[in-house]
């Protein structure tokens, strides 16, 4: 490289022919004395080794030789002085380099040499070459390295030694050795010293091969111009791009050693291009597990199919993506894709549509929604061949042909394309959604995928959609869910966070404001904690819906310190293709602890905890709901539970295992407690006494049993006498079935604290 030819640098001093005023006997600065018309200086016009030549008397202890025009000095410039001398006669001098280092400001650089190797000439007539490299680097040779402050040099020669020799000195020569420290400064291999073309044409994969083999950890450049790479390629030294490469979307780029949204960026010319080549880069060996976006916004105008991207249905390796932002940019691309088709179905085979209308046009991935079709039901796969589709979900509405609608979403991040995905993260991001689209589709198949704190920022209908089993084992913690609707009634709003359908999810300390509902799981296992989930509007006695929906009757979860802000738990077989109980468990194994249950402005028959039983001879066999505070404001509810019966009911002659109790009520007006400890005083004599425990026995049930009996100070007769003796007592009596008769040999009264049950508790 050189700097005079490149950036046009003027760096050679003028010749002794062009006048001697242009000469310093001094540092060279304005102002300062020059060496026209002085008695120990003239020109030579014809010098038998120099041609024209500066002959000079010393007559100063240094005598001094610096020209007034100003040398340009930069970062990175280095600069050979060379100058032939000879003494003519006198005594011998000594002759060195030397110069003035000058800043921008017309000081001098403090601290720095600015003199070279000095040489005394010892022959009369004798040409002798001094030379000195002058740099801003202190690399090796240099012997002025003045640092990155110098701006400029007046630049000569000093006579030092005894005086009175007489030297002719031919004219100053600079040349710039920048290209001999190239190597040092940049460590860079250029692309196109390897037949690189750049042309937009000519493959050029073979070359950047070659240059990246040859570069042994330095910098490989790539300089302005177009290189097609029609293979791919792996860089495994660090690059920088000027120019710009074109790739088949098929054809891959891993660079080891850059592996950022800013180098893919440069490398290609375009954000979302360069963000699309290092997520399909992420997929395959980069040395890298993340894919850090660098705090970067990534305009989004249609989906994005990571599986088509990456060219892979399955992959089973931890990676990540992290740190950036997602943001959907309306258009055509985002567009929901609705078919309505008639379809038939059987409980024998419950997780098939049969005789599907149309259904070349219905795309894999729609919600399935219609007569007798529980929530978050998905097409998982479809056969145009037989006219079938294939549901993640059964259908609880029984056999038979109707009319449903299929509807497609779409998702800034979809990878729906897997059949099979595990152990990837979503870490850190923000996904924009702008009211314009959802979230995230989850694989077909996966296995322990993570999405932590994240923000899901107005998804149009979904944030996380399961359609398989691509939720098993998935994780969701620290995340922020923003609704759409939020300005919506609760009644209004269509919007769900998430849905899972496999087992052993984690649902852990996120913050979901105002969607229709929170979550819906079926599956089991889960455990869902810390979360805080609010649905509520400003009607007054407004609707509230479910927060959390559970659709399996045994699903094994644990519910534990949320916040469940006006909505509710509803626990239903809405996914059962036979939702009359015939075999097996009935609602249990769920556990219900430690939460705080809030609500304001509802109407009174408001509920946190409901059952929808679809079908018939459900029972509750299993559930804990304790240590938690339910709290209503701005008006009271009747109580907590309920059970909903509009499409079936429970058989209460089959509760077992019921714990409801060390719970909290404010602003509920009648208290749900199993088992029941209840203190009956009976004031005039009876041999029956009917202790009502009813309106404390969750979900209306029966008092099933009486678990004690103790006697609270003496049972008296109608003389006074107290009475030795034991009653026993008959279980479900009244028209409810919810009282309990105590009966007494003879006639007595006074107080027994009995423990009601509304089930077996083994």
């Amino acid at each position: 490289m050189n700097k005079a030819i490149t950036d046009g640098l003027a760096l050679m001093p003028p010749p002794f022919s062009a006048g001697l005023n242009l000469w310093s006997r001094e540092d060279g600065l304005p102002g300062q004395g020059s060496y026209a018309g002085q008695s120990n200086a003239a020109f030579v016009p014809a010098d038998q080794d120099f041609g024209g030549a500066l002959e000079l008397q010393k007559t100063q202890a240094t005598q001094k030789l610096r020209c007034f025009q100003q040398i340009p000095m930069q970062p990175g410039l280095y600069l050979l002085v060379r100058v032939r001398v000879k003494c003519i006669s006198g005594a011998f001098p000594s002759v060195r380099i030397a110069a003035w280092a000058g800043r921008s400001n017309g000081t001098n650089v403090p601290g720095v040499v600015q003199s070279g190797p000095s040489q005394t000439l010892t022959q009369y007539g004798q040409v002798v070459e001094i030379a000195a490299i002058v740099g801003t680097g202190w690399r090796s040779g240099v012997t002025m390295a003045w640092g990155a402050s110098a701006a400029y040099s007046h630049i000569g020669v000093d006579l030092t030694g005894p005086n009175g020799g007489v030297v002719r000195i031919d004219d100053i020569e600079i040349e710039d050795v920048t290209g001999f420290y190239l190597r040092d400064i940049f460590d860079a291999v250029d692309v196109r010293d390897y037949g690189a073309r750049g042309d937009a044409a000519t493959d050029d994969t073979a070359a950047f091969a070659a240059a990246d083999a040859a570069a042994q950890g330095r910098t490989i450049t790539v300089p302005a111009g177009v290189y097609r790479i029609a293979g791919n390629l792996t860089i495994n030294n660090p690059i920088r791009f000027q120019g710009t490469l074109s790739q088949p979307d098929t054809v891959r780029l891993a660079l080891t050693r850059n592996y950022d949204l800013d180098t893919y960026t440069s490398a290609f010319g375009n954000e979302l291009l360069g963000f699309r080549k290092a997520l399909q880069a992420l997929f395959y060996f980069t040395d890298h597990v993340a894919l850090d976006l660098s705090d970067r916004r990534i305009d989004l105008v249609e989906p994005l199919d990571v599986a088509a991207i990456s060219g892979l249905t399955t992959f089973a390796q931890r990676r990540f993506l992290t740190n950036g932002q997602l943001n959907a940019v309306a258009g055509p691309g985002w567009d929901t894709v609705e078919v309505t088709s008639g379809a038939t179905y059987s409980p024998a085979n419950p997780n098939a549509l049969t005789a599907v209308a149309n259904v070349a046009a219905i795309p894999v991935g729609s919600r399935v929604s219609g007569p007798g079709v529980g929530r978050e039901v998905y097409v998982t796969e479809r056969n145009i061949g037989t006219g079938t589709l294939t549901l993640s979900q059964p259908l609880w509405g029984g056999a038979g042909t109707r009319v449903l609608t299929f509807t497609r979403y779409k998702y800034l991040l979809d990878f729906s394309g897997f059949e099979d995905l595990s152990r990837f993260e979503l870490d850190r991001l923000d996904l924009n959604c702008n009211g314009l689209c959802s979230a995230v589709m989850l694989p077909r198949v996966g296995l322990t995928l993570r999405i932590g704190d994240c923000v899901f920022n107005r998804p149009k209908d979904r944030g996380i959609t399961s359609t398989g089993t691509g939720c098993q084992g998935l994780i969701v913690e620290g995340c922020q869910f923003w609704s759409n609707e939020q300005a919506l009634l609760a009644q209004d709003r269509t919007t769900i966070a998430l849905n899972v359908n496999a087992n052993d999810c984690k649902i852990r300390s996120n913050r979901v404001v105002r969607f229709a509902h929170f979550m819906v799981a079926n599956g089991g296992g889960h455990l869902i904690s810390g979360n805080h989930f609010f649905q509520g509007d400003n009607a007054p006695s407004g609707i509230r819906r479910a927060g959390l929906i559970i659709t399996q009757t045994n699903p094994r979860l644990t519910f534990t310190g949320n916040y469940v802000d006006n909505c509710f738990i509803e626990w239903s077989n809405e996914h059962d293709a036979d939702p009359n109980f015939t075999t097996g468990l009935g609602y249990g194994n769920l556990s219900i602890a430690a939460n705080h249950f809030y609500a304001s402005g509802v109407a009174p028959w408001f509920r946190w905890i409901v059952i929808a039983p679809k079908g018939s001879g459900h029972f509750v066999q299993g559930l804990t709901v304790s240590d938690n505070t339910f709290r209503a404001i701005n008006g009271a509810i009747d109580r907590v539970d309920v059970v909903d019966t509009t499409h079936g009911t429970l058989d209460y002659s089959r509760f077992r295992n019921v714990n409801f109790g060390s719970n909290a009520f404010n602003g509920v007006s009648q208290i749900a407690m199993n088992p029941l400890p209840i203190l009956h005083t009976q004031n005039t004599e009876a041999a029956t006494w009917v202790v009502d425990g009813g309106p404390f026995m969750p979900f209306g049930a029966r008092v099933r049993n009486t678990q004690s009996l103790v006697a609270d100070g003496a049972i008296t007769n109608a003389s006074g006498v107290v009475q030795y003796v034991m009653p026993f007592v008959q279980n479900e009596q009244g028209t409810d079935r919810n009282l309990v008769h105590v009966r007494w040999p003879v006639a007595v009264k006074g107080k027994v604290l009995a423990t009601l049950r509304c089930d077996v508790p083994t």
